[in-house]
């Protein structure tokens, strides 16, 4: 096919899609500055020409590692698991942070189209249509590490059992013989905040107790929210025996408030985390956690996204990893 012969096919196909030639241009190249509706007229126009892109370079060598924010004791974790089985296929890794926690901000597009990746991994909640419109134009794959959220079903990803998560933790409470348990979770426009949560109510509920709405708290995932909540929780004379805390870094914050208060764990409260980040081990006392498989989460997600570049194909589309609880000494039977 001549250069000429291409101009006057996408001619064709601006007119018959009611755009500009610069437009399906835009579209060819994978542009973020066309709206989704266009994109997809253009796109169901060029397929139905059997137009075939020109391939797509990438550096052949690189895997992008998309963090909202770098929290080092929690990211550090993601980083390893996706540099172990990149460094494996021969490839590297660079690390980009951009967005807020449900999705990377809009200039990430233009600055990955540049940098022509052999994939992407991205650690949010969800990515919006027009990038997943974008990278697949480029013929970039993606996959999401979604341990905080909910992607739809379409979108690649991994994540982990959070309702069992928080089933787990509270039913180890119960089994010592806590009954008045509180909760802090992550926020409320999170997912897996109200999955770990919804775990906690029916560990409750299945043991016939009672659950005080104000027991119930949406934190930060980070140790601010833990004190802040904490101090609440505790200072009261009915304060819980146990607090099953959405995050370690959270639980980390609870212990803190402790401390402020004059309490000890697992002496006066019982305390479980959630994530078991390597600095659940450091603290005092040993922090009693839900295991979430970060490392193995990110290990998974790179694997898919390198199948999905070498046109291998995979039918999972979404892949949960199991928790499992980890007993150290920061629970105890509540005190008679």
């Amino acid at each position: 096919m001549t250069d000429q012969s291409i101009r006057v096919t996408l001619q064709d196909i601006a007119e018959q899609a009611a755009v500009s030639l610069a437009t399906v241009s835009k579209v060819l190249n994978g542009r973020a500055d066309v709206s989704a509706a266009t994109r997809g007229r253009v796109e169901d126009l060029l397929s139905q020409h059997g137009y075939r892109r020109r391939g797509t370079p990438t550096s052949s060598s690189l895997v992008e590692l998309v963090f909202h924010e770098l929290e080092a004791a929690w990211s550090m974790e993601i980083i390893k698991g996706v540099e172990d089985v990149a460094r494996a296929a021969g490839l590297s890794v660079v690390l980009t942070e951009s967005g807020s926690r449900h999705a990377p901000a809009a200039d990430w597009i233009d600055g990955v189209l540049q940098r022509r990746p052999v994939g992407v991994v991205l650690v949010f909640s969800a990515i919006p249509d027009q990038y997943r419109e974008v990278l697949k134009a480029r013929s970039i794959p993606f996959v999401i590490i979604d341990p905080a959220g909910d992607p739809t079903p379409d979108v690649p990803s991994v994540g982990s059992a959070n309702w069992s998560g928080g089933l787990m933790a509270t039913r180890h409470l119960l089994e010592l013989g806590h009954r008045r348990i509180a909760a802090i979770t992550g926020p409320d426009d999170m997912m897996c905040s109200h999955a770990r949560i919804d775990g906690y109510r029916s560990a409750m509920t299945a043991a016939g107790l009672p659950i005080d709405p104000d027991w119930i708290r949406f934190g930060d995932f980070h140790t601010s929210g833990g004190r802040l909540h904490g101090q609440d929780l505790l200072d009261r004379d009915d304060r819980p025996t146990a607090i099953f805390a959405g995050s370690d870094l959270q639980a980390l914050g609870v212990l803190e408030a402790m401390r402020q208060l004059g309490l000890r764990a697992p002496d006066d409260v019982s305390i479980v985390g959630y994530d078991d980040i390597p600095l659940a081990t450091w603290v005092s006392p040993r922090l009693t956690t839900i295991h979430q498989p970060l490392r193995r989460m990110a290990e998974e997600a790179t694997r898919l996204v390198i199948r999905m570049r070498e046109g291998r194909s995979t039918e999972v589309t979404r892949l949960d990893l199991a928790t499992d609880l980890v007993v150290r000494e920061s629970t105890a039977p509540p005190r008679a």
